[in-house]
């Protein structure tokens, strides 16, 4: 089992760019893929990012597509979410989240497990 703790949220204007970070612990971190989502008031959790256990490969979302970057630091049991270029539509929670599963994952009900979320804002 892993435990996942989000930081690096906040309030930023349009074009501006912010870092998440997603701390895991309480299991080895390089057994999992690791994914981002967020969610919108009154809208449905999406998928933003994914990255594999090695960190070789990874896919997005077309909405941040070329704006977003996922990486992780397996030595450190942390995945990231570079964010530039942020537009108010990017306003969410985000979450982090692991699956045990290989390959890469853009549905919610591939992963075991879930961080408490962190607040992006995004002003314009």
């Amino acid at each position: 089992q892993v435990q996942l703790v989000e930081s690096g949220g906040g309030l930023v204007q349009a074009g501006g760019s912010l870092r998440l970070s997603c701390a895991a612990s309480g299991d080895t971190f390089s057994r999992y893929g690791m994914g981002w989502f967020r969610q919108a008031p009154g809208k449905e959790r999406e998928f933003v990012a994914t990255i594999i256990r090695s960190g070789t490969g990874t896919y997005y979302a077309d909405s941040v597509k070329g704006r977003f970057t996922i990486s992780r630091d397996n030595a450190k049991n942390t995945v990231y979410l570079q964010m530039n270029s942020l537009k108010p539509e990017d306003t969410a929670v985000y979450y982090c989240a692991a699956t045990i599963d290989y390959g890469l994952g853009s549905l919610a009900s591939r992963y075991d497990y879930w961080g408490q979320g962190t607040q992006v804002t995004v002003s314009s």
